[in-house]
């Protein structure tokens, strides 16, 4: 399975590809993982437009000291 990691805002974001689309998780400060029903990612959209979609559907979670979203690793 294909997995993105990405800093939404200052939060950190798993995105998992699956056999029906996109699963995303949230990824706590000891690196657990938790489900993170409040982002869908639209099963067809492709991994090329993730960091695009995450920006403009987590737009206000933005702060001077976190204004982008960046794919990391």
């Amino acid at each position: 399975m294909n997995t993105l990691r990405f800093d939404v805002f200052g939060r950190k974001v798993l995105v998992v590809a699956s056999n029906n689309g996109w699963v995303t998780f949230n990824v706590g400060s000891e690196g657990k993982r938790r489900s993170a029903p409040d982002i869908v990612i639209p099963p067809d959209l492709p991994e090329s437009e993730i960091s695009q979609y995450l920006d403009d559907l987590c737009h206000e979670w933005a702060t001077e000291q976190h204004p982008h979203v960046k794919q990391i690793e």
